[in-house]
């Protein structure tokens, strides 16, 4: 794809939304973290549905470190691999307490250290909350831009890195939002719906749904 086209996707994007925002419900950084790590392998309708009952009862790491992980499991019980997903939530909360005051470290090596946390919880919250122009590359993303032939990569450390250096600087910022939505509403996986897509004739994909 030339970088002509790639910018007038992004110009596109950027026209019919302007200010993207993540549709994980939460008040504050360390709500984003707990959701972004609930939400592996799981959609983030299930995620919001547990964490508004959870966030109202325990809205901070201190108050999820004193529930315990059987209890914190009963809170999001309704998500795949809850067990697990709680082990990791309790430990990143005490974590954060121990290593930052209970804040969430504006830093990437630090972030990966969590428990639960991986490249992309990572630049989700580098992105999401401090405002870094990087791309977390999930499934809707990686379909997406193989799909298209925005960044075509065998694996998602590729597209990420093919993404970083196509996507024009300013619409780096939210680059991550608009093509996790496009994805995730217009480029579905079984069907996509090539009809609505605002992209339609810059894509690269040759089985255009009519």
């Amino acid at each position: 794809m030339t970088p002509q086209a790639i910018r007038a996707i992004f110009e596109r994007f950027a026209a019919d939304n302007p200010a993207p925002k993540t549709e994980l419900e939460h008040a504050t950084p360390y709500q984003l973290l707990v959701a972004v790590i609930l939400s592996a392998q799981a959609t983030d309708k299930s995620v919001n549905l547990a964490t508004r009952k959870l966030f109202h009862d325990a809205p901070t790491p201190e108050r999820i470190a004193a529930l315990g992980e059987q209890k914190l499991a009963e809170y999001i019980k309704t998500i795949g691999l809850y067990k697990a997903k709680a082990r990791n939530v309790l430990a990143m909360s005490q974590q954060l307490l121990e290593l930052h005051a209970g804040a969430v470290p504006h830093d990437r090596v630090a972030l990966e250290a969590l428990p639960g946390v991986g490249r992309k919880t990572a630049n989700v919250i580098l992105n999401a909350v401090f405002g870094d122009p990087v791309i977390a590359v999930d499934t809707h993303i990686f379909r997406l831009a193989n799909r298209t032939g925005l960044a075509p990569g065998k694996d998602v450390r590729v597209v990420e890195g093919k993404l970083a250096a196509a996507v024009p600087p300013e619409f780096q910022l939210h680059a991550h939002h608009w093509l996790i939505l496009h994805g995730r509403y217009v480029c579905k996986a079984r069907k996509p719906e090539c009809l609505r897509c605002l992209i339609r004739d810059l894509c690269d994909y040759p089985d255009k749904t009519p």
